[in-house]
C-alpha cells in the first residue's frame, strides 16, 4: 500500500527516471574509480567533470518547468538564480585557498590584495564555513526571487512583459558583477580553488563524489517538483497557467501559488550552480549573460516542458551536441541551435518527450484497429458524446403535465 501510495504522488515515469540516475550516480565513479586506464567501459577524468557539468545544466532546465511548464511563467533570468548560487559557493572556495594563493594573503583572496584591498568586505564573513556557504547557496538565490516575485506577481504582471523584465534583472546582475569594486572578482571572477572541505578539488575520487552528489541532488530535485505538481497545489498551479482569471475568481490567489513555485525553482537553480562551480573551476559574470537564460529555455522546449523530465533529456541532449558541434564547427554552433528551436517549435511542439508520447499513442490506436477493436480515442469520444447529450437533453416540464384520469 506504501508503494502503491508513492506511485500514485511521485508517477511511476519520475520513478523510473530517478532511478536510473541514482544507477548513473554509482556506475559512472565506480568505472571510473575501479577500472584501470584504457579499459574500454571506463569513464575517463575529463568525461566525469562534463557529465557532471551537464547535470547541473539538467537541474536549471527542471527548475525553468516548474515555473514554465506548470505556472506559465516564461522566466528568461533564471541564468541569475544559477549564477548567484556559483559564487557563494565560489566564495567558499576562495576563503579555503587561504595563504597558498600568489601573494600568500591568509585573509584575503589574491584579487583584492592585487586592488590593494586593506580587510574582507562583510558580506564574505562566513563564508570560511562549509554550513554557512550551503545557506546562502539556497538563501541568496531565494530571496531574490521571493522579493522580485512578490513585487511582480501582486502587480499582475504576466506574459512578455514579465519575460523582459526578467531579462532585464540578469542583464542587471551581471554588469553589477563586472565591476572590480563589488568584491566579486570583476572580469575574471572565482578561479584557482584548492580545496572543498578537506579534500584536493582536482583529485580523481574528488570530481567522482562531486558527480555522485550531483546526480543524487538531481534526482531529488526531480522527486521534490514531481511530489509538488502532482499534489492539490500543483493542480492549482496548472489552472493559474490555464485560467488565472478564473482561478481568481473562485478563490485562489494567483500571485502567491507563482511566488511559491518562482521560489522554490530558483533555490534549485542556485544548488545546481553551486554544484557547477567546483566541476567546472571558474565562475565569472558570463554565466549571467541574458544569452545563458534563453539557452535553458531552448533545453526546456526540446525536451518537451511540462513533463519534468523532458528538460532533463533535453539539457543533456543540446549540450552533449554543443560541445561536439563546437569543436567541429565553432563559428556555425549558434546558427545550429536556433534552427533547432525553430524546427522544434513548428514540427515538435511538445518537445521530444511529448513526440514520443503521440507517437506511442498512435501505434496503440492502430494496433487496436488492425484487431478489430474499437479504438480508445473513439471510445472517448463516444463516452463524451453521451455526456453532452444528457447534459443538454431538455428536463421535463412536471408544471405543465396533465393529471391523468382515475379508471
Amino acid at each position: 500500500m506504501i508503494t502503491q501510495r508513492l506511485l500514485n504522488a511521485l508517477g511511476g515515469k519520475i520513478l523510473w527516471v530517478a532511478a536510473i540516475l541514482l544507477a548513473i550516480a554509482i556506475l559512472v565513479p565506480a568505472s571510473n574509480l575501479l577500472l584501470p586506464v584504457g579499459h574500454p567501459l571506463r569513464v575517463p577524468n575529463y568525461m566525469v567533470a562534463l557529465l557532471g557539468k551537464y547535470l547541473t545544466y539538467a537541474m536549471l532546465a527542471l527548475a525553468l518547468d516548474l515555473v514554465w511548464g506548470y505556472v506559465g511563467i516564461l522566466s528568461l533570468g533564471h541564468g541569475a538564480f544559477f549564477a548567484l548560487g556559483g559564487y557563494a559557493m565560489g566564495m567558499y572556495l576562495m576563503r579555503q585557498i587561504g595563504d597558498r594563493g600568489v601573494y600568500a594573503n591568509p585573509d584575503l583572496p589574491d584579487f583584492m590584495v592585487f586592488l590593494n584591498w586593506q580587510e574582507l568586505p562583510w558580506y564574505w564573513w562566513g563564508f570560511d564555513q562549509a554550513w554557512f556557504a550551503m545557506l546562502m547557496v539556497m538563501l541568496v538565490p531565494g530571496l531574490l526571487a521571493f522579493v522580485f516575485g512578490w513585487f511582480a506577481f501582486r502587480s499582475r504582471v504576466t506574459g512578455v512583459y514579465l519575460s523582459i523584465i526578467t531579462q532585464a534583472m540578469t542583464y542587471a546582475l551581471m554588469l553589477s558583477f563586472f565591476r572590480n569594486d563589488m568584491g566579486f572578482g570583476g572580469n575574471n571572477g572565482l578561479t584557482d580553488f584548492k580545496d572543498i572541505l578537506g579534500y584536493p578539488i582536482q583529485a580523481t575520487g574528488t570530481r567522482a563524489t562531486l558527480f555522485a552528489i550531483t546526480a543524487l541532488a538531481l534526482a531529488a530535485s526531480l522527486l521534490i517538483c514531481s511530489a509538488i505538481t502532482r499534489s492539490k497545489l500543483g493542480k492549482v498551479m496548472v489552472a493559474v497557467r490555464d485560467a488565472e482569471s478564473r482561478t481568481r475568481f473562485i478563490g485562489y490567489r494567483p500571485e502567491y501559488v507563482k511566488l511559491f513555485a518562482f521560489v522554490v525553482s530558483a533555490v534549485i537553480a542556485g544548488i545546481a550552480g553551486a554544484l557547477y562551480v567546483p566541476q567546472v573551476g571558474i565562475i565569472n559574470p558570463g554565466e549571467f549573460a541574458p544569452a545563458n537564460s534563453i539557452e535553458v529555455v531552448v533545453w526546456t522546449a526540446i525536451g518537451g516542458r511540462g513533463t519534468l523530465f523532458g528538460p532533463i533529456i533535453g539539457a543533456v541532449l543540446v549540450n552533449y551536441s554543443k560541445s561536439w558541434f563546437t569543436a567541429a564547427y565553432p563559428e556555425l554552433w549558434l546558427f545550429a541551435l536556433g534552427g533547432l528551436f525553430v524546427a522544434v517549435t513548428l514540427f515538435l511542439p511538445r518537445g521530444i518527450v511529448g513526440a514520443i508520447g503521440q507517437l506511442r499513442q498512435y501505434w496503440l490506436s492502430r494496433s487496436a484497429r488492425d484487431e478489430g477493436g474499437t479504438p480508445p480515442e473513439a471510445k472517448q469520444l463516444v463516452a463524451d458524446k453521451i455526456v453532452r447529450a444528457r447534459v443538454n437533453a431538455p428536463s421535463p416540464d412536471l408544471g405543465s403535465a396533465k393529471p391523468q384520469p382515475a379508471e
